[in-house]
């Protein structure tokens, strides 16, 4: 994972309430908010994808397969052409 340092300006009283649900979390600020980060970013991707046509679905499970595939592994056409007769 990359880590990127940058400096953010955050309200006073925003600063307040994450030292408060830090302090009821268990976790520092930082982790707190590293992690409110990932579950909104988790949200958009989520409503993203639910706004996509089935079409568009189905396109992007296959391109996810293809990303998975050993690049290294191969089958002949007449391989693939026997699969699909089956």
């Amino acid at each position: 994972m990359e880590h990127v340092k940058k400096l953010v300006e955050v309200d006073k009283s925003l600063v307040v309430k994450l030292k408060v649900l830090s302090a009821f979390e268990n976790l520092s600020v930082k982790a707190l908010m590293e992690k409110a980060i990932i579950e909104y970013v988790k949200k958009k991707e989520l409503e993203r994808f639910e706004k996509l046509s089935e079409e568009e679905k189905e396109d992007l499970g296959l391109l996810l397969l293809m990303q998975q595939a050993d690049k290294e592994d191969f089958v002949s056409e007449d391989d693939v052409f026997k699969m699909l007769d089956e």
